[in-house]
């Protein structure tokens, strides 16, 4: 699987304001937990805050290259 290139601080953004929606997984291509993420509402909260902190710790997740431009 080819890395998909997402700009760190975008994603950092996107996960703070609609991570609970999904809309974080569902820019790093990961669609079957976006839509978990969706249909729970981020886990109610839990999920999404877990998210957050894995995103701004630069975690390497499967699949994703951070750019910092």
């Amino acid at each position: 699987m080819a890395n998909k290139k997402l700009n760190w601080t975008v994603t950092l953004i996107v996960s703070i304001l609609v991570g609970s929606l999904g809309v974080d997984r569902f820019m790093m291509g990961q669609v079957g937990i976006g839509i978990l993420k969706l249909l729970t509402l981020g886990g109610c909260g839990i999920w999404s805050l877990v998210d957050i902190i894995l995103i701004a710790t630069k975690h390497q997740f499967e699949g994703v290259q951070w750019v910092f431009k």
